[in-house]
């Protein structure tokens, strides 16, 4: 008579599951909660207490931890010193592994632990990872499942075959290793976070020794970077991610390209506290703007670069409204993400057959930059880009006016998700030119003049870093901007100021630099 061992947390599914092996002629022996709930689904179950003969310990800390459960799990039947141990010691095999892990990392407060209320390490699982690993090692013998959507799959094998099959075991095993590995890297994550220590040297250290990751495919995508290229999203497992809980309303499956240029859409277009659209092409704004409202931010957005507009993807981080919904229509747009819809304005971007329509939740913080190089991955803090404050200096003999301030602080905040070298000129809360990824600054600050046509003057010229000399900023007085914010920390920075004085421009010097590559 086969025999498995049942042992979960999570619960759903497990009194079914034993049944159905109950009723295969399968002998069941379990613990603690998972028997409970297997006896009252009137199904014959045998405590793991009476199997061991030991009683649960140390406030259950010790319950499977037994060389009759262990020994069960691990025996090689084909090994001959291996029966003989199993005979000397009364060990009886084990078939399957039915078995699920404490969700560390979860909210805890109503999980109870002995007495009172479990604490973080009340819930570091052990008796149950290590079942699930002895039984995935042994899995040329042993089936294990840590999953309940691979139960009625086991049982229907069962059915059909009387056995599961070497694919079947290499397959679930596989998946009882990945979810103990999820397991452990969410501790060592509790420990990065929670770590606390006197010295100063070690308190600053932001970026961990290692860092263990654990990610899951959380969405196919229709492709990759290009249609020949597979495509999916993965999440970090017991993270939580905008991309899970957003609603797509209409349109085609997103791809690859869709999913990067809207995180980097969505994620600008909430730096900002008033009414905003962000229009994003290849990973960089082609159109910004702010607005008393938001149909009007996005007319104003979409002005910036009406040519570089089309294919893009809008966000905005206000309700779409119908006077938003209208002009957008008429323009070919990939996805139009937004906090939400009104009706009148679902309905005219859903009868668009091919726009994706999304809303969401915003974004949140991320704890790592992260991009692959061979044998391994390049990590960095996140950039975070401050607004207006008392570390930006004015540099030049012109003082900025209240207005100057407001433009400077838009283009800044612009600039910084433009790719390097990047220039940003902008009036009045909207971006009139945008000048991405070009090897010389010069080069974007004549692309970002040629854009803005004249509609800048009068408003600021960004910078993501310092003007190396002077003929940039020659570039932006001719694009007619007034005020100039960069990082500084050029050698030449006494140039670039002299230029600035001559041609009465204001020039403000933040000290931090935003490169994105």
């Amino acid at each position: 008579m086969p025999t498995a061992l049942l042992s979960v947390y999570d619960k759903s599914g497990v009194a079914d599951l034993a049944k159905s092996l109950a009723d295969l002629g399968w002998s069941l022996v379990s613990s603690g909660g998972t028997a409970k709930a297997i006896a009252d689904a009137g199904v014959e179950v045998t405590d793991v207490v009476e199997w061991t003969g030991v009683p649960a310990i140390l406030g259950h800390r010790v319950v499977t931890l037994h060389p009759k459960v262990h020994g069960g799990i691990l025996a090689d039947p084909t090994d001959a010193e291996h029966q003989a141990d199993m005979d000397a010691y009364g060990i009886t095999p084990i078939d399957l592994v039915v078995a699920n892990l404490y969700p560390f990392g979860a909210d805890t407060s109503n999980f109870q632990h002995g007495a009172g209320p479990a604490s973080k390490v009340d819930m570091i699982d052990i008796g149950g990872p290590a079942m699930v690993r002895a039984a995935a090692k042994n899995h040329a013998f042993v089936g294990v499942l840590v999953d309940p959507g691979d139960y009625d799959g086991v049982v229907a094998e069962l059915n059909a075959d009387g056995a599961l099959s070497e694919a079947t075991r290499r397959r679930l095993a596989r998946d009882a290793f990945a979810h103990t590995a999820e397991y452990d890297a969410a501790i060592v994550t509790w420990f990065d976070e929670s770590e606390t220590v006197d010295d100063d040297a070690a308190a600053a250290e932001i970026l961990p020794e290692s860092i263990h990751l654990s990610l899951e495919k959380a969405q196919h995508l229709r492709y990759g970077e290009n249609p020949h290229q597979e495509g999916a999203r993965y999440r970090q497992v017991g993270a939580t991610s905008w991309w899970d809980s957003m609603t797509q309303h209409g349109g085609k499956e997103l791809s690859y390209l869709n999913v990067f240029d809207t995180e980097a859409a969505w994620r600008l277009v909430h730096r900002f506290d008033e009414p905003a659209v962000v229009v994003v092409k290849h990973a960089n704004p082609c159109g910004v703007a702010v607005g008393d409202d938001i149909g009007a931010a996005y007319v104003a957005a979409n002005a910036c670069d009406p040519v570089s507009a089309f294919g893009g993807i809008v966000a905005a981080n206000r309700t779409v409204t119908k006077e938003m919904a209208e002009p957008l229509s008429s323009v070919f747009t990939e996805v139009v993400i937004a906090p939400d819809f009104e009706p009148d304005a679902l309905e005219i971007l859903t009868a668009k057959k091919n726009l994706r329509v999304m809303s969401a939740s915003a974004p949140s913080a991320l704890p790592f930059d992260m991009r692959p190089v061979d044998g391994g991955l390049l990590v960095q803090q996140p950039d975070v880009v401050a607004g207006r404050h008392d570390g930006w200096s004015v540099v030049t003999e012109a003082q900025p006016t209240d207005a100057q301030w407001r433009d400077m602080d838009f283009a800044w905040q612009v600039c910084a998700a433009v790719s390097s070298n990047a220039i940003v000129y902008a009036k009045d809360g909207q971006a009139f030119g945008i000048g991405a990824g070009q090897q010389n600054r010069l080069d974007s600050a004549r692309i970002a003049a040629g854009r803005a046509d004249g509609r800048a003057a009068g408003g600021a010229c960004a910078s993501d870093a310092f003007f190396p000399f002077a003929d940039g900023l020659e570039a932006a007085v001719g694009a007619g901007v007034s005020c100039v914010i960069q990082p500084g920390g050029s050698v030449r920075d006494d140039e670039v100021i002299a230029a600035a004085n001559q041609h009465g421009v204001v020039m403000v010097f933040t000290g931090q630099r935003h490169f994105r590559h």
